[in-house]
């Protein structure tokens, strides 16, 4: 039986789910987060591999993370994305069966909200593939008693200089149609009637799509390029990405990687306390 919000939950392991992915999979991600012929090429076509947005691994995490709703009393209508990271132990190749075993790695009380993390590791044949991981902003689920949890101030803040590299990707009117084609179905992104029920204008673009689009400017912009380089990227959601949004992400290079920010052209950020780290 479902079990409800509380500390005791840290640590469980969520059952183990079989994920697979093949050519089409991944090619159909990269259009989903915006790549387009002729310069992603690489992304898009089979001729050329395709290459693997190491990003892809959201997708399968996602799926792991599913097995929450399982495990633990939750409203689903109740709860935002809060955080999100993916992490390539390698490169993730272009057709793939996988293990993804999952556990609830911390639960934080803020009163009128939960926050619940979780982390889950795909493995093959060879070890460790990729480890993506998240926390859930769970609304009106606080008050259990529970720790607040550590403060995010000054997270991965951008310094106070130009940034090193600015990128930016127009999005598609039909971006969220696209994206949710690779197994995220929430009609609150294509459905304006839900939408509108669900208190907003209409819909908009998945938070995870914002993610990927951050992951193409990372690739280019920290990594050259090279899928073999990215090791992790971890950001907060902050706010939504419209259909036909500029996306600008900003880049300061530190380190064996760069702090990150991202917002639209309209000057909201989308994608705070972001950092991108070598493998």
């Amino acid at each position: 039986m479902p079990q409800p919000i509380s500390a005791d939950l840290i640590g469980l392991a969520l059952p183990p789910i079989q994920a697979s992915w093949n050519e089409k999979d991944v090619m159909l991600y990269a259009l989903g987060v915006g790549a387009r012929p002729p310069e992603d090429l690489d992304f898009l076509y089979e001729g050329r591999g395709p290459v693997v947005l190491p990003s892809y691994g959201v997708i399968p995490g996602l799926m792991a993370m599913g097995g929450v709703f399982g495990e633990v009393e939750v409203n689903p209508a109740m709860i935002l994305h809060g955080e999100q990271s993916i992490t390539c132990h390698r490169t993730l190749p272009p057709r793939a069966e996988v293990e993804i075993r999952g556990q609830i790695t911390e639960v934080w009380d803020k009163g009128k909200a939960a926050v619940l993390g979780f982390e889950g590791t795909a493995s093959d044949g060879d070890g460790d593939l990729f480890t993506a991981a998240a926390t859930l902003f769970v609304r009106g689920a606080g008050g259990f008693g529970g720790e607040r949890g550590p403060s995010t101030t000054g997270k991965n803040e951008p310094p106070d200089r130009d940034p090193d590299v600015v990128v930016e990707y127009e999005t598609r009117r039909e971006q969220a149609a696209i994206y949710r084609l690779s197994g995220d179905r929430n009609p609150l992104h294509i459905d304006p009637e839900f939408a509108q029920m669900a208190g907003f204008d209409a819909p908009f673009n998945h938070g995870l799509c914002t993610f990927g689009f951050v992951g193409r400017a990372v690739l280019a912009g920290v990594f050259g390029g090279d899928v073999d380089a990215f090791g992790t990227l971890e950001g907060r959601f902050a706010d939504q990405v419209w259909p036909e949004d500029t996306i600008v992400t900003k880049i300061w290079r530190d380190g064996d990687g760069a702090v990150v920010e991202a917002s639209t052209q309209k000057g909201n950020v989308v994608l705070s306390q972001a950092r991108a780290i070598a493998r």
